[in-house]
């Protein structure tokens, strides 16, 4: 099985990236800091337009009918640049809630986290996933506000807590997705970890001359590449395991990344004018929404118990 980008993959990764970049540089991202996790309606909107929610729709129902493959590039693309909002609930009811495939309705779900929804004052329809993969409304009149770990998440707790269904296919699509933007979080944060080793001078010479800053990075990357190996592959193949599988070593490739980055930024990495602590409160929040480490441990181990 061939798991390389066909070109045209790489075209829309590119395209996604080009977007974001252009309309959610560094300015935008403090900008949304400063909103306390606001989100901006007109960029919401630019991104159905661009058919960031309708990706998987069948072309007759307005979308580009293109596969999960194609929606975890663009996923990733949204990880990478900290895009906030609940993206993946809206583009799971695209289809379904009026509005949500082109981006002029938030959908927000409360499957996502235990008896909390994010975006609560952004949103337009408040759902929970039924077994069927259909959303439906849940009662959401009273919420209370609590405090969020990520400053670009803020979170709600529902007066009428509503258990999360979301079984089956639904969830691994939903858990995937959450990988991809994992996925791009870490490699954001390799990134970074790397230019300001190669920038940071100190006794005379980059600090990535330095074995152990050196070791950081190197590592950082083997955990992002073989996350990427396990979404992308886990993408093409579907199954349930492998999509908890490719979820926990986004989770570490995510966190542990964004660790590393802060030692190889040293002190600078934990002011609040740097980007680093974004990345680690973000892939913190993201490693508990729709599949948690130990539920995703249980699938696999279930899976493992069942082949002997």
């Amino acid at each position: 099985m061939d798991f390389r980008l066909s070109d045209d993959q790489r075209a829309l990764r590119r395209g996604v990236r080009d977007l974001l970049d252009g309309r959610f540089g560094r300015e935008a991202l403090r900008a949304a800091v400063d909103r306390e996790g606001r989100l901006d309606r007109k960029l919401w909107r630019e991104l159905g337009d661009a058919g960031f929610f309708a990706l998987r729709l069948p072309e007759d129902d307005g979308g580009a009918g293109l596969g999960l493959s194609e929606a975890v590039l663009v996923f990733e693309e949204a990880g990478r640049a900290l895009l906030p909002g609940p993206l993946v609930a809206t583009h799971l009811a695209a289809g379904f809630v009026p509005g949500a495939a082109d981006g002029t309705v938030i959908v927000t779900s409360v499957s996502e986290l235990p008896s909390l929804v994010q975006h609560f004052d952004d949103a337009g329809a408040v759902v929970a996933f039924a077994s069927d993969g259909t959303p439906h409304a849940v009662d959401a009149s009273e919420a209370v506000a609590v405090r969020s770990l990520d400053p670009l998440t803020p979170l709600h707790r529902l007066a009428r807590p509503c258990a999360p269904e979301a079984p089956g296919q639904l969830l691994g699509t939903a858990v995937l997705l959450t990988a991809a933007e994992q996925l791009g979080s870490a490699a954001r944060s390799t990134e970074e970890a790397v230019r300001h080793a190669k920038g940071r001078v100190q006794f005379g010479r980059p600090v990535g001359g330095f074995q152990a800053v050196g070791h950081l990075c190197a590592e950082m990357l083997v955990r992002t590449e073989l996350a990427r190996a396990a979404v992308y592959a886990a993408a093409v193949r579907g199954d349930l395991t492998e999509i908890a599988g490719a979820k926990l070593l986004a989770d570490e490739a995510a966190v542990r990344g964004a660790k590393d980055c802060l030692q190889v930024f040293g002190g600078m990495g934990f002011t609040w004018e740097s980007d680093v602590h974004l990345h680690l409160k973000r892939a913190l929040l993201r490693a508990r929404m729709w599949l948690t480490t130990a539920q995703a441990e249980e699938i696999q181990a279930q899976a493992l118990a069942s082949a002997f």
